[in-house]
């Protein structure tokens, strides 16, 4: 089989060999791997390796979906033939992540453990979920980081309710996923972005509102838009010193799910409205295997269809992770055939 190896971080990226099939051990599943999707988690742990202690040669990427193509030993939860999703934190099954104060949890795939990139895994079946019924393996393999995200900050712990708002930065995976979640849940979404072309398309999939984050200040954009009320929530996707603005664009009360990193991995903001808004702001650490199995449950019920930017065969990995460095509208996905 074919599998994507990286020898050492850094921007000399991952190379394409030839190795063995895995074998399943006992309480494993084999799974052909149909489609990954690509996180900007991903070129971080490449190219800098985010202080995890890689084992080389490391192979990149947690989102898959694929097919059980064998079992082994003991194995209950799947059968061969079943479409299967991986879980980005395996292990956690429910509740809180498997860490501590001193360490906290970081133990996902394409990190701490194996990842996917390759045309088949042989991984534990506790690591794997049933994949929707409605979407193709590409569009269902966008769920287990970037969906399951955006919906346990808006479904798990928010929950949104009908007549509030939700801001959204940017147009990558999270956000639009977090855009479609809030909307089928009856809220007014706001999304910001650098391009017209983006807003649009926004728009098209029912952001309420768009702002041109370089035409005009997106905090008083808000409070222009929400009559000084400020947003109910905000998926923060941008990180670093951008916290603050969020602080000061949350509504009184509101919530701040903390998910990006994208100006930096230290966050900071205003004490003064931190005090007198009383917002809760939380930290976004995808969610548990049991909210990933409401969440393809909800997905089947609403019909609800990831954006996918562009598509990639598996031998062109470089390519799809060029693409995902400059930016996408949505998810970039790239296929096993």
């Amino acid at each position: 089989m074919k599998r994507w190896e990286l020898d050492a971080v850094g921007r000399g990226g991952p190379q394409l060999r030839t190795v063995a099939i895995p074998e399943p051990g006992p309480g494993e599943v084999l799974v052909k791997v149909a489609a990954v999707s690509l996180n900007y988690r991903d070129l971080l742990v490449m190219e800098s390796g985010m202080g995890l202690s890689l084992a080389f040669p490391f192979t990149p990427g947690s989102d898959l979906a694929g097919v059980v193509a064998a079992v082994g030993a003991g194995v209950t939860r799947f059968a061969v033939g079943e479409k299967v999703l991986s879980t980005f934190s395996p292990g956690r099954l429910d509740g809180p992540a498997l860490g501590t104060a001193r360490v906290p949890p970081y133990k996902t795939l394409g990190g701490a453990y194996p990842g996917v990139l390759a045309e088949y895994v042989a991984f534990p079946e506790d690591w794997f979920v049933k994949a929707p019924a409605t979407l193709d393996a590409g569009e269902a393999s966008t769920l287990p980081c970037a969906g399951l995200t955006a919906w346990t900050a808006l479904v798990e712990y928010g929950p949104v309710r009908p007549g509030q708002s939700v801001l959204v930065q940017g147009t990558g995976g999270v956000a639009l996923f977090g855009l479609q979640l809030a909307r089928a849940q009856g809220a007014d979404v706001i999304v910001t972005s650098g391009s017209d072309e983006k807003l649009e398309r926004a728009k098209a999939l029912g952001a309420t509102h768009g702002i041109h984050r370089e035409r005009e200040d997106w905090v008083e954009a808000v409070y222009r838009i929400t009559a000084d009320r400020g947003v109910d929530h905000i998926l923060e996707l941008a990180g670093g010193t951008n916290l603050g603005r969020s602080i000061e664009a949350v509504a009184l009360h509101g919530t701040i799910s903390v998910i990006g990193v994208f100006e930096g991995f230290t966050v900071t903001g205003p004490s003064g409205p931190l005090l007198l808004k009383e917002p809760t702001i939380r930290g976004i650490n995808v969610g548990t295997r049991r909210a990933l199995e409401s969440l393809v449950r909800a997905v089947d019920a609403t019909g609800l269809k990831p954006v996918i930017d562009a598509r990639y065969p598996l031998e062109a990995l470089p390519a799809a992770l060029e693409h995902l460095r400059k930016g996408a509208f949505g998810k970039i996905v790239v296929e096993s055939h």
